[in-house]
């Protein structure tokens, strides 16, 4: 396929937080598709790595070293694309950081760089990359990360789990005030190898199969939907093209060999009684009408097969 007839041929994406990992993976397959990108991390020489790695696959890349969070990164990203590549098309949101600790021990600060890096990082992101597609009629594609955590809750993630749900949350409004100008906003929900998966006991066959270059047991790709960063990229990559168009508003999973649609919150179950749920109307009646139907929370694995088990660090 000529670079001319690449799906994304002639787009300009921004990725946060792409100097490694899954952010890394969805730039280099945004380029692989005929996008030029502007990779982002807070490390000078991850950058200028990620920025090499997509020119020698015959792509075309800059950096920003800039900390996702405050309004003036999100206006040096946008101003890189405009200043180097001529337009914006595509932003994907990646950037992110973790300050894992369960409530009673998570400090401010915990809780606020958390908050700052992943909910308040998308936000002036977006704010600016949208605000440049309707100035300039781009019909423009943002893809937000979200995760299981802000799905389902995760124990010791209070603030990530925060930071995932408004993501979601704010993807849905986006959607609705961005249709008219024809931007599309999706989140997506990856189930992959990262480093923080990588101390997961669970997931460690998975993980020492993808460091050595080997495919992951069948359980956890199909299964868990448990893959690699390059199992993701491609729904960044179709999400970012004219062929998805029509797709927003939507939370979307994928990993290993499988890819979903979630839900968006909805009624289960719904009851009436006449003069209103009264304290003494629900004493008597909650647990009859309503157990059935009382959600669940947190992700729940099934037992490793033979054979797939490791023992935990330290055992």
């Amino acid at each position: 396929m000529s670079s001319n007839d690449s799906p994304l041929s002639g787009k300009v994406a921004i990725v946060t937080g792409s100097g490694r990992g899954l952010g890394l993976a969805y730039a280099a397959e945004l380029a692989r598709q005929g996008a030029a990108v502007v990779i982002n991390d807070v490390d000078a020489a991850t950058a200028a790595d990620a920025v090499a790695s997509i020119e020698a696959a015959g792509g075309r890349a800059v950096a920003v070293v800039a900390p996702v969070g405050p309004t003036e990164t999100a206006r040096q990203l946008v101003a890189a694309a405009a200043e180097n590549f001529g337009r914006l098309d595509i932003l994907v949101t990646n950037a992110g950081v973790l300050r894992d600790t369960v409530l009673w021990k998570m400090s401010d600060d915990d809780f606020d760089t958390v908050i700052n890096v992943h909910l308040r990082g998308t936000f002036t992101c977006v704010r600016e990359a949208a605000t440049y597609m309707r100035e300039n009629e781009i019909a423009g594609r943002i893809i937000c990360i979200g995760s299981p955590t802000g799905q389902r809750g995760n124990f010791g993630q209070t603030n990530y789990a925060a930071a995932k749900a408004g993501i979601v949350g704010m993807v849905r409004t986006w959607a609705l005030e961005l249709k008219r100008a024809g931007i599309t906003a999706n989140a997506v929900i990856p189930v992959a190898a990262t480093a923080m998966t990588a101390t997961v006991p669970y997931f460690a066959a998975a993980v020492e199969a993808d460091e050595k270059g080997e495919p992951m047991p069948a359980f956890f790709r199909h299964d868990l939907g448990f893959g690699t960063s390059e199992d993701v990229a491609g729904l960044i990559a179709y999400l970012a093209s004219d062929a998805a168009a029509g797709i927003t508003g939507q939370a979307l999973g994928v990993g290993g060999d499988r890819l979903q649609v979630w839900s968006h919150p909805d009624a289960v179950a719904t009851g009436y009684r006449k003069g209103g749920w009264t304290f003494d109307a629900l004493e008597s009646g909650f647990i009859e009408e309503f157990a059935e139907s009382l959600q669940g929370v947190g992700e729940k694995f099934p037992p490793l097969p033979e054979g797939l088990q490791r023992p935990a660090a330290g055992a």
